[in-house]
């Protein structure tokens, strides 16, 4: 056994609580990307590599909701963050039992990797100012 569980929870039930190896994932979304032969894996195996995409980018749109969350309504962080979050809602359900399938799953994990840490840099500032202002 190799110490390592490859989650499956498309209803995002254990969303944030979860640490993530996130260097593990960048570098699986990276090889999917890579590959160009669409017959280099038998379909159960392209489904296997999208379930771990899907399960990462579940608790990684937790964790953008949350942030995003922190931003005023009228914020484009925020409001960039949702459209994030809609086409994450959308495409996580989907089957990936190619390599087009799985490819899109990498894509949505590294989008959402990336606007997790622009919300992330951005929360820290905005709660600065507002703390400093008084009712």
């Amino acid at each position: 056994m190799n110490g390592y569980t490859v989650l499956y929870d498309p209803e995002g039930r254990i969303d944030a609580k979860l640490p993530l190896d996130r260097v593990t994932h960048e570098r699986v979304a990276r090889a999917v990307l890579a590959w160009s032969d669409p017959m280099a894996l038998q379909p159960d195996d392209y489904e296997q590599v999208g379930l771990l995409l899907a399960g990462a980018a579940h608790a990684v749109a937790a964790d953008v909701r949350e942030y995003a969350g922190m931003l005023p309504g009228g914020d484009g962080r925020r409001l960039f963050a949702e459209i994030v979050l809609g086409e994450a809602d959308g495409r996580l359900p989907q089957p990936s039992r190619n390599l087009h399938g799985v490819q899109n799953k990498a894509r949505l994990l590294r989008a959402l990797y990336e606007r997790l840490d622009r919300l992330q840099d951005a929360v820290p500032a905005v709660a600065a100012t507002t703390a400093g202002v008084s009712p």
